[in-house]
């Protein structure tokens, strides 16, 4: 289930526990879980980063390099007097196409290796909020990002679902 479906399901459930509850949402315990950041905070998500770094810092160093003379060419290129050469025009291009193809593999990688990561941790994850919306008897859980308002501090189960995750 990508990002975007595990937070409908949180929605969905959060939404399905206020309206069955006859507790009234503002009397239930609420609770906040923002459960991207529970999986990425993970030892297994430390090491899947950590590989991903060493993937493409290669990439990275190429990009920055690529950067550097694509903004020395530019300057070349707007400061001459004269029409600029093709074959200058064309190292612009070329060099500008190099450096937007690593700037998407670098990002293509980053998602992958969390979509891998999300993956792998799903049912985990769903059995580690199972767990701590039973010990502290939630009746709505809701991400950080669905509470418009609060009146009050809410309880973020956040780290404790992390360290169900890293006991796995």
């Amino acid at each position: 289930m990508g990002p975007g479906g595990r937070r409908r399901w949180l929605v969905m459930l959060a939404l399905a526990a206020a309206l069955s509850s006859p507790v009234s949402a503002s009397g239930a315990e609420v609770a906040v879980l923002d459960w991207r950041r529970a999986v990425l905070d993970t030892e297994a998500a430390r090491s899947a980063m950590q590989r991903l770094q060493e993937q493409v810092s290669p990439w990275q160093r190429e990009a920055e390099t690529l950067r550097l003379e694509l903004e020395a060419l530019a300057g070349d290129l707007a400061a001459a007097d004269e029409q600029p050469s093709p074959s200058r025009v064309q190292e612009f291009q070329r060099k500008g196409q190099r450096f937007d193809r690593l700037r998407r593999d670098i990002l293509e990688a980053r998602q992958e290796a969390e979509q891998r990561l999300i993956s792998r941790l799903e049912g985990r994850v769903d059995q580690a909020v199972a767990q701590v919306i039973e010990r502290h008897e939630v009746e709505v859980l809701v991400t950080p990002d669905g509470v418009l308002h609060s009146g009050r501090d809410l309880p973020d189960l956040t780290a404790e679902v992390t360290r169900l995750l890293n006991t796995y």
